[in-house]
């Protein structure tokens, strides 16, 4: 019989007391804490647990990385506090003043890590007592991600903090491990597995199946036919030698990604031709080798649909230079075109309606997540289960949008989830997406379309089932494809994790997550430099309004010490005082204002001069001449920025460089006496400028074409009634770009 928590501030029967629970808690109060628990155990009642302690000592803030996932624990709490006023959720939907407001009067904030971020930039909250942070999904604490700026906020400004960090899947890496306790302020970890004994009566039975398909001698043979390709494309990167090592054809995507970064950072230190080159290829390289693994792993759907997007991109003028290229070569074309007429398929869709056809047959409640990391796979295995008298499958994906694939709000994501709780869906075809926190507590079967390669994804996955009852996970495996590999790469990493976290203690980790980390020592060396503590010298070198998009300076500018406010900004990016504002540009910015009319960097310099008495541009990094652009083109721009408006022109090296030089204005306003005041608004478009907009969005239409199409024509609207024929009488207008205009007037709306 189950026993429940008993709490002042909790309804009674509402929370089961597990005794791992709460002596996870018990340890979390004493000490910043990591909790590791397999997903299913109640690593929220964990959390809940230790929110109640601290409740007394000052205001609660519970962070996660989604807004689905935010509303979830918010939807926890008031379920089981008898003051369901005690919690506030915090969307960027809000209002910022009434943000502000809702923070002062609430005891409990929940809300996604990008809000708070925000508004501490913008100095609308404060964390000073703020008793206690949880970070959910804490293995996202690393990089420049929003929970690293906020904990180190709070381990700065609070005046009794302490910091709850959980997880299903920390990372298999110490190192990695090791960055997330020192980011977040962590200083002792706690784990429990399965198999603990405490815990395993509240662990459900999950068995794993393999199956294991032969791809058809087809599709290994268009695969083939790509990597030669692929290959020859490799072999022309190896001749450039702008590589430190010969890379293999084997290469992994991670180290032709790390290949890719290293070329991008060696051309902004150093341009040369070889370098650009080597860029260039690396695009086609890793386009090629995509190509490779949707044609062993994925299907002939998926593969197809692909070779279109890159036919797409190659007709478009504002399209890839890399896709043009590829599709040029006369070996892929013939892979194209064997695809085309190929009759067979990849056997996993199959694979996939039979093994759910069979769930649902020996089990009609059953609800099903099947997992692929591809949208067109998802949106293929959709139109296959469509019909099928058993299955009512709807899919799941993220909310970015592209021309050919709409994405789900997250109103329409939380409508399908209860869908699919409720039974009018019994299974969800979801990308990676579905993968973190979602409570579907009777998945009966958890699907990989494809292993992956990432410990912390495969453990995500499969524990979407067998959290409140028995569950099944089956992991799709083409033989002799890197579906092998990537299954065998997440297993390793998985048992070493499991490794790693039991050999860990807070003692393990002590002596690293008390050094300050990277940025805290480059706060303290600039605080040493100016002699003075944070706070005085953030008062001595004042405060700056920075525009929203610029908040990765920002922060850099905060570690400096001055005052940082963001706020929508018409007119540059950085107002320092009354009469001094910086617009800052790096140097592939500066280029694509120069050439493209959207972005029109002479109306920018002309705002910025008319509403400022002493503005700036800065040009950050050397790739100015990196594009395809005549360096006198962009000679002429900066002479004109120089001459014609009178502007100083300060060019830096990196971001670091940035951040100093606009410390430096700021500090030299700041002893005058001048205060940062707003100024000016944007230049509205003239009708002509609106027009030739409207009409170069359209595909394969650049402002050039768009302008002569309009000086022909006279109109946006007599544009748009033009036959093929008459389209082609204006300069620059063939026959492909006229099909285009007159298919995207003319064609049936079909969504």
């Amino acid at each position: 019989m189950s026993s429940y928590l008993e709490h002042p501030l909790l309804k009674s029967q509402t929370v089961e007391k597990r005794l791992f629970q709460l002596d996870l808690a018990a340890n979390a109060l004493k000490a910043s804490s990591l909790i590791v628990v397999p997903t299913g155990l109640g690593k929220t009642v964990i959390a809940l647990l230790v929110l109640l302690a601290r409740l007394d000592l000052g205001k609660v803030l519970f962070l996660a990385p989604t807004k689905p996932l935010v509303e979830q624990h918010a939807s926890f709490l008031r379920r089981a506090l008898r003051d369901e006023s005690m919690v506030v959720l915090l969307t960027g939907e809000s209002p910022p003043n009434t943000r502000a407001e809702s923070w002062k009067n609430a005891r409990i904030v929940v809300s996604t890590p990008q809000v708070i971020e925000n508004d501490l930039l913008s100095r609308r909250v404060d964390l000073e007592d703020v008793s206690l942070v949880i970070f959910d999904e804490a293995h996202r604490g690393v990089g420049n991600y929003a929970y690293v700026y906020i904990a180190g906020r709070y381990a700065r400004e609070a005046h009794n903090p302490l910091v709850l960090g959980i997880t299903a899947s920390p990372g298999s890496q110490p190192e990695r491990i090791a960055e997330i306790c020192t980011n977040l302020g962590i200083e002792n970890i706690q784990t429990k597995a399965e198999d603990d004994p405490d815990v395993a009566p509240f662990v459900h039975q999950r068995e794993i199946e393999w199956v294991r398909l032969t791809v058809p001698e087809e599709l290994l043979k268009i695969r083939t036919a790509i990597e030669e390709v692929l290959k020859s494309r490799i072999d022309d990167l190896n001749l450039l030698g702008v590589s430190p090592a010969r890379i293999d054809p084997k290469a992994s995507k991670k180290e032709l990604l790390a290949l890719q970064a290293a070329l991008i950072s060696s051309a902004k230190k150093q341009a040369n031709h070889a370098t650009f080159k080597g860029i260039s290829v690396m695009a086609e390289i890793l386009k090629l080798q995509h190509a490779v693994e949707l044609a062993e792993t994925q299907g002939t759907s998926a593969l197809l649909r692909y070779f279109q997007r890159l036919e797409g991109e190659a007709l478009s003028k504002s399209g890839s230079k890399a896709s043009r290229r590829i599709m040029q070569d006369p070996k892929f074309r013939q892979a194209m075109a064997a695809l085309q007429q190929t009759t067979v398929e990849h056997p996993k869709p199959a694979a996939v309606k039979k093994i759910l056809q069979d769930q649902i047959e020996a089990k009609p409640d059953s609800r099903i997540m099947v997992f692929t990391n591809y949208r067109d796979t998802a949106s293929a295995l959709l139109k296959l289960l469509k019909g099928d008298p058993l299955i009512r499958a709807v899919r799941f994906v993220g909310q970015s949008s592209r021309e050919d694939d709409e994405g789900l709000s997250q109103k329409k994501q939380a409508e399908i989830l209860q869908r699919f709780r409720s039974g009018d869906y019994n299974v969800l075809i979801a990308t990676s997406v579905g993968e973190e926190g979602i409570d579907i507590p009777s998945t009966d079967l958890v699907l990989f379309y494809e292993p992956v390669p990432s410990e912390i994804r495969s453990i995500q996955r499969k524990g979407r089932t067998g959290r409140a009852r028995a569950g099944r996970v089956v992991v799709l495996i083409a033989k002799g494809t890197r579906d092998e590999a990537y299954y065998w790469i997440s297993d390793r990493k998985e048992k070493t994790m499991q490794k790693q976290m039991r050999g860990l203690s807070a003692n393990a980790f002590e002596s690293r997550t008390r050094e300050p980390s990277s940025r805290q020592m480059q706060i303290d060396d600039v605080q040493r430099s100016f002699g003075e503590p944070a706070k005085e010298k953030a008062d001595g070198l004042g405060g700056i309004l920075v525009d929203p998009r610029e908040r990765e300076m920002g922060k850099l500018l905060e570690a400096r010490g001055l005052a940082i406010t963001l706020k929508n900004l018409d007119v540059g990016d950085y107002v320092i005082s009354d009469r001094v504002a910086v617009e800052r540009k790096t140097a592939q910015d500066f280029v694509a204002s120069v050439i493209d009319p959207e972005r029109n960097l002479f109306r920018q310099i002309s705002d910025l001069c008319r509403a400022y008495d002493r503005p700036v541009l800065i040009l950050e990094g050397r790739d100015l001449y990196s594009r395809a652009v005549s360096p006198n083109s962009i000679r002429g721009a900066l002479a004109a920025v120089a001459v014609d408006w009178g502007l100083p022109i300060i060019p830096t090296e990196d971001q670091e460089e940035t951040a100093s030089i606009i410390a430096m204005l700021s500090a030299r306003e700041h002893r005058e006496g001048r205060e940062p005041k707003v100024h000016g608004h944007k230049t509205a478009r003239t009708l002509a400028e609106q027009q030739e907009y409207l009409v170069s969005a359209i595909p394969s239409v650049g402002p050039a074409v768009a302008r002569n199409l309009l000086r022909h024509f006279g109109s946006v609207e007599r544009i748009m009634t033009a036959s093929e024929a008459e389209l082609q009488q204006v300069e620059k207008v063939g026959p492909k770009i006229a099909e285009r205009i007159r298919e995207l007037v003319g064609g049936e709306y079909k969504g």
